[in-house]
């Protein structure tokens, strides 16, 4: 069992699976400054462009679907293999593509692919740890992955302006040939559980009917998802607001960086106050500061301030209640029926890329002359994921 690996060697395992699950951000992230010009590059519209994102996020989802019950049956490594083939194929395909649509279909394999590093990690955080501690090992890789999205943007914009839009994609090909190799040498192949039940397609997913019937469940997974959705209108809608405020590909990172920035700063405090709050109390802070950062950035918005500070600043707030939240919500959908943490992992990560697409296509369907319209979407989501949270807390106390 991996429960029983000696220290050093469970923490080059951990260290691996935070560079696969990290592999799938950098993957989506990393070409959103191209996507200012590939309208102009293909003669399409923002709107056909955007589903170069939301193809990606919805194969991320539905994938993890998939990849979730057989990672409890199979194995965690030949699933997280498998899914690492595939992005290096997808990423291939979009280095050559000729045209948008052509594009799209490698967006899609690509996150067909990093959907099996999502999986795989955050089971075998299930694996591997315990209690509070699992819920702290899911801060220390919000940390790690926190640093991903600006990262990649910042890469990516640089990578844009000095070698053209396809270098972002050979980086990708030769990072996902990079960790497979890693994974063939590192990831052990974790057998299933003897309570699972025989192998089978219908068995292989009646992990899904059961979880279908625990409400906590389906409330955790819920607040995931609202989460994700909001952090994804920004994604989706952030570069277009902040072309209009004369900011380029190159820059575009320094901005975006400011939620997953913050986002860092609230899982240390998460890892901190673990022990004292517990999950249900941290999630009750982070859900304030959210709405706290999206009431400030209307207001701005509202009063006049059009400038990129005023868009970015107030998201500081938003970033750290997001770092308070998250963490304890994944400790949650994973941790309620250990038997199937795969399987549960697939659920809430399909409802994050499901809810994720939808909102990053959405953003492209009204103007962003300045953030007003992409405050009221993300406000929209943020109100939702609230609204799971306090049924949820009633649920508890109802059991209590």
């Amino acid at each position: 069992m991996i429960h029983e690996q000696a220290a050093p060697q469970r923490g080059w395992l951990m260290a691996t699976l935070v560079a696969q699950l990290a592999f799938g951000l950098l993957a989506m992230t990393i070409c959103l400054p191209s996507m200012q010009a590939w309208s102009l590059i293909f003669d399409a519209s923002q709107a056909s462009v955007q589903l170069t994102f939301s193809g990606y996020v919805v194969a991320y989802g539905g994938m993890q679907l998939v990849y979730g019950p057989l990672s409890d049956r199979l194995g965690r490594k030949p699933i997280l293999m498998t899914g690492l083939t595939l992005a290096g194929a997808g990423s291939v395909l979009g280095a050559l593509a000729p045209d948008l649509w052509t594009l799209v279909v490698a967006r899609v394999l690509q996150g067909a692919g990093c959907a099996a590093g999502m999986v795989v990690g955050r089971a075998m955080v299930q694996d591997v740890f315990a209690d509070s501690e699992r819920t702290r090992m899911m801060a220390f890789i919000g940390m790690s992955m926190g640093v991903c999205p600006p990262l990649a943007m910042l890469v990516g914009g640089q990578l844009h302006v000095r070698l053209g839009w396809q270098a972002n994609f050979w980086l990708m090909a030769g990072l996902a040939a990079t960790l497979l190799v890693i994974a063939w040498r590192i990831v052990p192949t974790r057998r299933s559980d003897a309570s699972l039940p025989a192998p089978g397609w219908q068995a292989l997913f009646a992990g899904y009917a059961r979880l279908a019937r625990v409400p906590a469940f389906l409330l955790f997974a819920t607040v995931l998802a609202a989460t994700t959705a909001t952090f994804y209108a920004f994604l989706g809608g952030a570069p277009i607001v902040l072309a209009a405020y004369g900011v380029g590909p190159e820059q575009i990172g320094w901005y975006i960086m400011c939620i997953p920035g913050a986002y860092i700063v609230g899982n240390v405090l998460t890892a901190r106050l673990a022990h004292r709050l517990g999950d249900r109390g941290l999630m009750a802070l982070g859900q304030v500061a959210t709405l706290g950062g999206l009431c400030l950035m209307l207001a701005l918005a509202l009063a006049g301030w059009h400038t990129p500070l005023a868009l970015a600043l107030p998201l500081v707030v938003l970033g750290i209640g997001n770092g308070l939240l998250v963490p304890p919500a994944l400790t949650g959908t994973v941790g309620l029926i250990p038997a199937f943490a795969g399987s549960a992992a697939a659920v809430a990560g399909l409802m994050q890329q499901m809810t994720g697409a939808v909102s990053g296509f959405l953003v492209g369907l009204v103007p962003h002359h300045g953030p007003v319209n992409l405050a009221l979407q993300m406000m929209a989501w943020s109100i939702a994921g609230l609204a799971a949270q306090v049924v949820l807390y009633r649920y508890f106390l109802r059991r209590a």
